[in-house]
């Protein structure tokens, strides 16, 4: 039987709201009888009354499921004792033993049919799943929470010509079954929730290797791909590998089954997913070749293998109570992969580039009518809370807690909730009770980083009185939605002294901050803060000796996620980038200098000197990491001015920014070139491609010196990006040729992408960079571009990696062409939301978040926004995801 009851406006689900299960699960047990169109479920859950619980019926979540068959004990289940609706079943009471029973039952699915991409559906001829959030409950009828834990026995029954067939766990029988059939099944003992239950079923090779952990257990592992992509594997086993004994060696956690998989698939919402032992990746975070992947690519794939492997122990072994703790697996996972990848490559480089994503995203995310707690409250579509938010700052709250406690305390009380909370499902509150805990420590008030929204601003200020300076900081977090006023919270701030030769007062100490402002000590004679003697780098000074002038590095290595408020020139600035000891500081002082530099051009000031000697000087330093080189060399980027311009009253005009920033390139380039010149024909990396860390950091300084010279807007530079592109042997060093050429619309541009085209069209993973190098370029008639490359062949639409390789890469990497005068950006992006709600409701709406910032422009801009987002809201059928997210950014 079908659910026929209609649909009702969904009620919000509130934290403060949460009760354990009435019912728990000891055992499941699922056998698959897979059919494109017509796949049979038969379930056997033994159930189990909860103790803590009053005796009351059996709720089980269900979607888009036909019932064959339920019974308890072996007897049918009469349909009055049902009720079903759109959302699920329930079993009254009077049908239910009082303690324990098995509930067997029989769904039938159409994955065919299943475009949302969510429960099991079909991937070119491919069957798999995604079952987070709550997709599980488009299989079969369930309990579908996260504190439901059991051990799954899956058995799957398929096609031959569907030979691989792969679950949870680890694998048991294997046979031939009547009329071309056959069969495995899967043992997946540990307990775990049905958001972590995997299937995939096709025509698949694998690549294969070994590991051993350190306790001698052998683990088989194998990365499935279709036929022909198994020679892309080898860097995502080979990450794979270093992951497994990196968290052997750095957090004791060794791996628990006897094999680990990973399979890509084309279609697919997300990134990847931890399914125990069975992860499901999307195939861009897989497949990697020096012709067909950039060394961005590689660096991807090393860090969501890495991350997905970590979510065996902060995630599966330990999971959510429920899904307001989203971010007790993922902040942890993400800061736990970025801790991975500073000790695979530059650690400097890697925190930079993780606060520029956190900057892009997250930021943004905390100033608009998107803003909401690490931990939210109350949500309509807990897939619409798989933000920036919940894994970046998430992330940047552990690595804060890490500061606070020290490494010691850190790895001291992870090892205590490991012990303590193995195989349950946990919450905020008991991660930080093991912290204090372990290291005695009252986070009372630290936890408000996981339940308070918004960026807090820091201000400091700094105060001579002969020898001793008092820096005085203060904090204040703007109104978010729903919350006014904003409580203190605790800020780590990392502050180190340098001398008028950038050589280091004192060693770096950690203030903390923790009331709306506090003052703080410095002796310029001891090089002590607060009266507390510290140990000094280039042997201090003596009192009563002259005192050269003396520098503050403020917030070093981004130490909290805040915004720094701070007086401070451009000549300091430039200071700073040449002389600050540490890394993310110098970067950051380049970056402060070219905003300022900005908003002065913005102004009409001319480009001063001073800016390109600075960014010149650095250019020039052999003893920096070329990576890090590279990275100094990037302009502030459109949105980030927007911000920023806002942020002093002003409404942000986009293709006044582009336009200044156009400029500023130009300026840069032309007063650069020489060295830009020199540096290009230095940084070659010969010998065959390897996408280590080295080679790689070679290849963006050069490829930076490339973006240098092609801003003089000169032939000669055109003609060397063609070169390079047409000589690339390897996608980092093309990508960038072209990239070079299409965005300052070189005459090259029509063949370069007519010919790359032609060469890789039959790979899908590429043809999605050709599509988004042409909807990022930011120029006038790149909208008229995109409109007809909707109609290209290549273009489907369905296709989630293909949908945000240009439509989406417009919207969110374009801004000075989305947020053109007449609207027309946002009516394209508008339409094609529409379109797609219909199929894919969480691909769109992760997408309207480019309209979250819709404050910063003009009233025009403003209206013709929210004219987009009335008519968004208004489509008849809209899915809840998009209505949800329409419904925050919308002004009635």
């Amino acid at each position: 039987m079908r659910p026929d009851t209609q649909p009702t406006p969904p009620e919000p689900v509130r934290l403060a709201d949460y009760t354990p299960p009435d019912w728990l699960v000891d055992q499941v047990h699922l056998t698959f009888d897979l059919a494109e169109t017509a796949t049979r479920v038969r379930a056997q859950i033994v159930f189990r009354r909860n103790p803590e619980r009053p005796f009351g019926p059996l709720r089980l979540d269900g979607r888009r499921l036909a019932l064959v068959s339920a019974a308890i004990d072996g007897v049918p289940v009469p349909e009055t004792a049902m009720e079903t609706t759109l959302e699920g079943l329930t079993v009254s009471a009077d049908a239910l033993p009082r303690d324990s029973f098995t509930w067997t039952c029989e769904t039938e699915i159409d994955p065919k049919a299943n475009t949302e991409l969510e429960g099991l559906y079909l991937s070119k001829g491919m069957y798999c799943t995604q079952c987070e959030a709550e997709g599980f409950r488009k299989i079969t009828y369930y309990p579908d929470r996260p504190d439901v834990m059991a051990p799954f026995r899956v058995r799957i029954e398929a096609d031959k010509a569907v030979p691989i067939v792969l679950s949870n766990g680890n694998p048991g029988a294997t046979s031939d079954l009547a009329d071309g059939r056959h069969f495995a099944e899967w043992d997946d003992p540990w307990p775990k929730p049905a958001y972590l239950f995997a299937l995939v079923a096709g025509d698949l090779v694998a690549q294969r290797d070994r590991f051993t952990t350190a306790s001698g257990r052998s683990v088989d592992l194998a990365i499935w791909v279709r036929p022909g992509d198994e020679t892309r594997c080898a860097y995502a086993m080979d990450a794979l590998i270093r992951s497994m004994r990196w968290d052997e060696e750095t957090h004791g956690r060794e791996y628990d089954l006897d094999v680990f998989q990973i399979v890509a698939v084309d279609d697919f919402n997300m990134g990847a997913m931890e399914n125990k032992g069975l992860n499901i990746f999307n195939a861009k975070f897989v497949l990697a070749s020096p012709e067909t992947a950039t060394d961005a690519d590689y660096a991807n794939i090393e860090a969501i293998v890495a991350h997905e492997y970590f979510h065996n122990w902060t995630g599966n072994r330990i999971t959510c109570r429920d899904w307001f703790q989203l971010c007790l697996k993922e902040g942890l996972t993400v800061f736990r992969d970025q801790v991975f990848s500073e000790d695979m490559r530059s650690a400097a480089v890697g925190r930079i580039q993780q606060v520029r994503r956190l900057r892009a995203s997250q930021f943004p995310e905390d100033q608009g009518p998107l803003a909401h707690p690490v931990r939210p409250e109350s949500y309509v579509e807990i897939n619409n809370f798989y933000t920036a938010t919940v894994y970046e700052k998430g992330a940047e709250v552990i690595r804060m807690l890490r500061t606070l406690v020290g490494a010691e305390g850190y790895r001291k009380a992870l090892d205590l909730y490991f012990r303590r909370h193995d195989g349950q499902a946990c919450t905020i509150e008991q991660f930080r009770q093991c912290f204090e805990d372990a290291t005695d420590q009252d986070l009372t008030q630290f936890a408000r980083w996981w339940s308070q929204a918004g960026t807090p601003r820091l201000t400091a200020q700094e105060d001579w009185d002969g020898e001793t300076l008092t820096l005085t900081l203060s904090q204040n977090t703007p109104p978010t939605p729903g919350k006014a006023e904003k409580a203190p919270q605790v800020i780590p701030v990392s502050v180190g002294v340098l001398d008028d030769q950038g050589r280091e007062v004192s060693a770096t100490e950690v203030l903390t901050l923790s009331g709306e402002t506090q003052a703080f000590e410095f002796d310029r004679a001891t090089g002590a803060w607060n009266g507390k003697a510290l140990p000094t780098s280039g042997g201090g000074f003596g009192r009563g000796e002259a005192m050269p002038p003396l520098h503050l590095s403020l917030l070093r290595g981004f130490s909290a996620p805040v915004i720094l408020d701070r007086e401070v020139d451009d000549a300091e600035r430039a200071f700073l980038l040449a002389h600050d000891t540490d890394p993310f500081n110098r970067w950051e002082a380049g970056r402060r200098l070219a905003i300022s530099v900005t908003l002065r051009a913005l102004d009409g000031d001319p480009i001063p000197a001073l800016w390109t000697d600075a960014v010149g000087h650095l250019l020039r330093d052999d003893s920096l990491d070329p990576a890090f080189r590279a990275l100094t060399l990037a302009l502030p980027g459109d949105d980030e001015i927007a911000a920023e311009v806002f942020a002093h009253g002003t409404p942000a005009d986009p293709a006044r920014i582009r336009g200044t920033l156009r400029e500023m390139a130009r300026v840069l380039g032309t007063a650069l070139a020489p060295v830009a010149e020199e540096i290009y024909r230095a940084m070659a990396v010969a010998g065959p491609y390897s996408p280590d860390a080295a080679a790689a950091g070679r290849r963006s300084l050069r490829n930076g010196c490339l973006g240098l010279l092609i801003n003089t807007g000169t032939a000669e530079a055109q003609d060397l990006a063609e070169r390079q592109f047409t000589g690339a042997d390897n996608m980092t060093d093309s990508m960038a040729g072209l990239a070079a050429l299409v965005y300052h619309d070189a005459s090259a541009a029509p063949d370069a992408l007519s010919r790359f085209y032609d060469r890789w069209q039959a790979d899908p993973l590429v043809v999605d960079k050709w599509f988004a190098v042409q909807a990022t370029a930011p120029l006038p008639g790149t909208l008229a571009k995109i409109e007809g490359l909707t109609a290209h062949a290549a273009f489907d639409w369905k296709t989630p990696n293909r949908f945000r390789s240009l439509v989406g890469a417009f919207a969110m990497g374009n801004p000075s062409q989305f947020h053109t005068a007449d609207g027309s950006g946002y009516r394209f992006v508008a339409d094609w939301l529409i379109k797609l709600d219909k199929l894919n409701p969480q691909t769109a709406a992760r997408l309207t978040g480019c309209f979250e910032s819709w404050r910063r422009y003009d009233p025009a801009r403003q209206q013709a926004i929210q004219g987009e987002l009335a008519r968004i809201a208004e489509t008849d059928g809209l899915s809840r995801n998009t209505g949800e997210m329409v419904a925050r950014m919308r002004v009635e």
